[in-house]
This record gives C-alpha cells, structure tokens and sequence, in this order.
C-alpha cells in the first residue's frame, strides 16, 4: 500500500513551520489546535526524558514534550521566543515545545520529496517528506507517528470527570 501523501500535482498541503535546533521541520495545520507563547510548565518526577512537564490548558492538564528530544535531537531550552504547539493527535491533547513558531505556508504536494532512507528521521517514520522553500530544508514530520509511540502513552495525564 502506497502511504505517500502526495495524490496529485495540484493538491495542496496546510503547514505551520517551526524551528528546532536551527532546524526547520512542519506539520499539517488540521492537527493543531492552538500555538501559545512560552509558559512555565509543572515538571513531574519520573517522567520519560523528552517530558518538560504539565500545564492546564483552559481547565485541562496536558504533558508539554520537548520536541527536540523526542526527535533525538539535543533537548531545547526554554526561553521568551520558545513556542507551545498544542495539538490533538489520536484523540490526546498534547503540547510540543518547539524553538519557536516560523510561518504558516500552503505547499503543493508535489513538493513533497522522500526522505532520504540514510537520514534517522526515515528509519523512525517520523517523517513524511521533505521539501525545500527560500532555499531551505523542511522536514514534513508525521505527528500521527510520533505520537502512536508506545511511550506516548505515558504522557497522558488523566482527566478530571
């Protein structure tokens, strides 16, 4: 079964694009729920190590994860141009802290390249393309994936009835 999202040359990809490390990376927009400034967050005890912690969210306690390191990446530090994505995948509610939020862009899917099979976000299926813009690299990232990790589940924090 073919999984590549392009379909055809005229299909259009939503993506809001965001730096982590220097690096630029995107994800759909349909997935994301809000962007918020920088907040301190609650760290938890024994927690995975990309967990920052939990912040309430309009009444609700959502784990914050450091993107960065749940890509392999050196973690982040926070600081006042740092970013929480807030979206939901697979029903949960999460938070992802990124170095900070770079635009939103309409990208044709056919755009869209392969990752090439020797870079680490391939290998993880972390990623679903890549594309260049103003003569940079974007990595199309698959939250959906990252996010069905089986430690994804230890993130969650339960909700009040």
């Amino acid at each position: 079964m073919d999984h590549n999202p392009v379909k055809r040359a005229d299909d259009a990809l939503e993506i809001i694009a965001f730096m982590l490390n220097d690096q630029q990376f995107a994800v759909r927009t349909t997935s994301i729920r809000e962007i918020r400034g920088w907040a301190p967050v609650t760290p938890l005890p024994h927690t995975p190590p990309e967990v920052v912690g939990v912040m309430n969210l309009r009444g609700t306690v959502i784990p914050i994860i450091d993107l960065a390191c749940k890509l392999g990446m050196p973690a982040a530090e926070a600081n006042e141009r740092s970013a929480i994505v807030v979206t939901s995948v697979k029903g949960k509610t999460i938070g992802m802290m990124v170095d900070r939020v770079s635009d939103i862009l309409t990208v044709p899917a056919s755009e869209l390249q392969p990752v090439p099979a020797t870079a680490g976000l391939a290998t993880t299926g972390y990623a679903e393309g890549i594309f260049a813009r103003d003569k940079v690299m974007i990595c199309f990232l698959d939250l959906n994936a990252i996010f069905a990790a089986p430690e994804a589940d230890s993130w969650e924090t339960p909700n009040a009835a």
